[in-house]
């Protein structure tokens, strides 16, 4: 049994709901699904248990023999020795199996263990949510000032540099982002809308546009240009509809530039029946 603070041995299914669901509301727990014949659980617990110590209490690892408690097993669907789960706030939220390096380790808990700066994060989402633009900004600044390695600080001021109509700064920022950061969805959607604002920026303003396309039907620049500036403004249906017209009369336009931009204002709405219903439409004109 190890004398650790921040390690809770022989998890049962009767104190579970304290020792891991609970305490993942105060800090993230890593538990360790494991077994005595089981060799790479062996090899894994050293550098887990390592990790605790280190973090000092930012994470609690919980270890749970699945031999012994088979229910718990089964309710998390255990089918491989080592299995690990982060809790956090009573859910799992990540997971591996299997024996992994220290760094990778130590990538996932870096995901998950609240920073400093991520109050500061969280505080300025708060100033967004009440309006107030600049407050968010300042708030993310200095958490940028303070831990520029933190992911979260650099996404969330290139989301607020969005809305400030500053995609040169905003697009440093996540062109900066290292491994799996810059593969999380909201990266991608953000990068999406700056391919769009590049696009916008580059052509006249919106009511020649507008003027354009009323008067010249035809005009798949216009109607091109004009979706950009649609999607900057939130109005992703009339965007959308403007991209399907462009498909529908030029599927060359640009070198298929109209089936790109769709893509790419799906990837910002992430999914709903919006998004299915042109993705539909979308593929009916393509074939």
């Amino acid at each position: 049994m190890s004398d650790s603070p921040y390690i809770e041995d022989h998890v049962t299914e009767a104190d579970f709901p304290k020792r891991v669901l609970q305490a993942s509301r105060r800090v993230p727990v890593l538990v360790d699904f494991w077994a005595e014949w089981c060799a790479p659980c062996r090899m894994l617990m050293p550098v887990l248990a390592k990790l605790a110590d280190e973090y000092q209490g930012r994470f609690l690892l919980a270890k749970i023999n699945t031999d012994e408690q088979q229910a718990l097993a089964a309710r998390y669907g255990i089918r491989s020795l080592p299995t690990i789960k982060v809790f956090k706030n009573g859910e799992v939220v990540d997971e591996f199996m299997g024996v992994q390096p220290e760094s990778a380790i130590r990538a996932l808990l870096e995901r998950h263990i609240e920073r400093p700066s991520d109050r500061l994060v969280e505080q300025a989402a708060a100033a967004l949510k009440g309006g107030d633009q600049a407050r968010a900004r300042s708030l993310l600044e200095e958490a940028m000032d303070g831990d520029p390695a933190n992911p979260r600080v650099k996404i969330a001021l290139a989301r607020t540099l969005m809305q400030a109509g500053e995609p040169e700064r905003a697009e440093i920022l996540l062109d900066d982002l290292q491994g799996e950061a810059r593969e999380q969805p909201e990266v991608k959607a953000l990068k999406a809308q700056l391919a769009f604002a590049r696009i916008a920026a580059e052509g006249p303003g919106r009511e020649v546009l507008e003027r354009r396309v009323a008067t010249a039907p035809s005009d798949l620049e216009a109607r091109y240009r004009l979706s950009a500036h649609q999607v900057l403004s939130g109005e992703f249906e009339a965007a959308m509809g403007q991209l399907l017209e462009v498909l529908r009369r030029d599927r060359g336009f640009r070198d298929d530039a109209a089936r790109k931009a769709l893509l790419a204002l799906f990837e910002i709405l992430g999914g709903g029946e919006l998004v299915h219903r042109y993705r539909s439409r979308m593929f009916n004109i393509l074939h």
